[in-house]
């Protein structure tokens, strides 16, 4: 893994896992508060209700006390009498009193006449309880308050309801009354539902947050990917060159050492054999290793010295090809396109394909790296082309534009997939070197290729031609610009 991945994984994972932590860490703190809000709403609001319906039952008691106190009337009567009088007692929109004996009978209920006179202690609500037998037993305990679900008379409902009893001891009574809980469970409701929006508000907070923070963090990847990707390529780029300028200079030495060692040595060893064979035939009087005119047969030393000059000229001629090829001395004296041009005829004099050579515009003089470049773009397309495309006809391209030098390279042939033989691991150099030759100098090779043929293009950029063709000649003598 590079270094940078793992600068860059370093950055993001812990970011993710804090964000993580801080989404969590929010939610349950949300909640906890969301918690204590709902426990504190709902506390103080039964406390108020508790001291509300305290109230009541306080005044609902005193309005019957003094007859509850009373002696001076029978009893029965008086307790009609209170009993009227509770019924009339209404507050609110289902607010009543309610009167019950301890036995559980009911004896007062002006919102559900029905239930008077039934015994209700054992009566269920539909969630299982028995609201009147809580009812009595916080009655026997002195009174207070006590939740139960009851029908509100208003709409038939079942309802959360909070009670409020008190005992009336002379006369065995259960007097209270009630509120319905519904608002303080909307309340409720409704801090549940904030609760959960702000969950759902912070959540978004710190994702857009934590969004933001991992698009900064891999755009500053990203710049130091490229930053450092750019600048590995000038590298590559510049030890590409390097590579390349080693490779011509050994070019250039080898070359040299060719023409002024080896080809010396062995054009001095044919003068020598050529005087010996001479020599020789003066002294036996047969000049030539053939026989002559009068049928007189040739020395039989001088037609193997014949052969082994023979094959010293091949010799000196295969040397003298190589140290062309390695380093034409065209492209050193004349320039670019001499030295593409007489490639081309020395090429189709190797046999097919045929290989046509033209020139559009105003040559220049280019410099050596450049002219070098298109050179061996040309003597590496001509040889892929002689060896793989079985092509009929080549043709050669040269165009000069003002600052711009451009070379094409079209032929018949069968084509190749481009990109196989390019990303191939064995095979494809060729094609690889040229495309680093063209990029080390800041140009473009192209090739297009199809069953009809392939067209292999370098362009690129000069510097302003301050030399034309005419100059030729003393810009060859610095060895700095070619044509």
């Amino acid at each position: 893994m590079q270094l940078r991945l793992k600068i860059f994984l370093l950055s993001l994972v812990p970011t993710a896992i804090a964000v993580s932590l801080v989404i969590m860490t929010a939610q349950s703190q949300t909640l906890k508060l969301a918690k204590l809000e709902r426990d504190l709403v709902e506390s103080t609001y039964l406390a108020s209700k508790e001291a509300e319906l305290r109230a009541y039952v306080w005044l609902a008691k005193s309005a019957i006390q003094h007859l509850v106190n009373a002696s001076s009337a029978a009893t029965p009567a008086r307790q009609a009498q209170a009993m009227a009088i509770l019924k009339q007692l209404e507050f609110g929109k289902d607010g009543y009193f309610f009167l019950y004996d301890m036995s559980g009978t009911n004896l007062v209920h002006s919102r559900q006449p029905e239930l008077v006179g039934q015994n209700l202690r054992k009566m269920k609500d539909p969630y299982g309880g028995t609201p009147i037998e809580d009812l009595l037993e916080a009655t026997r305990n002195g009174g207070g308050t006590v939740r139960y679900f009851w029908a509100k008379p208003s709409s038939g409902q079942v309802a959360s309801k909070l009670g409020y009893v008190e005992p009336i001891t002379p006369w065995g009574w259960m007097l209270g009354t009630g509120l319905y809980l519904d608002d303080i469970e909307q309340t409720l409701q409704r801090i549940d539902v904030q609760a959960q929006a702000n969950i759902r508000d912070t959540q978004r907070h710190v994702y857009i947050i934590a969004a933001t923070a991992m698009i900064l963090i891999a755009l500053g990847g990203l710049a130091v990917n490229l930053t450092d990707h750019r600048a590995s390529s000038a590298k590559l780029r510049d030890l590409a060159q390097r590579v390349v300028n080693s490779q011509e200079d050994e070019r250039v030495r080898v070359a040299q050492e060719l023409h002024d060692g080896i080809i010396q040595v062995l054009v001095s060893a044919k003068f020598f054999i050529e005087t010996a064979q001479l020599q020789q035939g003066n002294s036996t009087g047969y000049p030539q290793a053939n026989a002559g005119p009068s049928g007189q047969q040739p020395d039989p030393a001088l037609t193997p010295l014949k052969r082994g000059l023979d094959r010293l000229s091949q010799a000196l001629t295969e040397v003298r090809r190589i140290s062309h090829g390695l380093r034409p001395a065209l492209l050193d004296d004349f320039g670019l396109s001499p030295a593409i041009q007489l490639l081309a005829e020395e090429t189709s004099e190797q046999g097919p394909p045929r290989i046509l050579f033209e020139m559009d515009g105003e040559p220049f003089a280019l410099p050596l790296a450049q002219s070098t470049a298109l050179f061996r773009i040309s003597q590496e397309s001509l040889t892929n082309t002689r060896l793989h495309a079985q092509a009929s006809e080549v043709r050669i391209t040269l165009s000069f534009r003002k600052r711009q030098i451009r070379l094409a390279i079209c032929d018949d042939g069968k084509g190749f997939n481009v990109e196989r033989v390019q990303t191939a691991k064995r095979g494809g150099i060729g094609l690889r070197n040229m495309r680093e030759r063209m990029e080390g100098l800041g140009g473009q090779l192209t090739i297009r290729s199809s069953p009809s043929g392939t067209c292999v293009t370098a362009s690129m950029s000069t510097p302003a031609p301050a030399m034309t063709l005419s100059a030729e000649a003393d810009s060859s003598k610095t060895g700095d610009f070619h044509a």
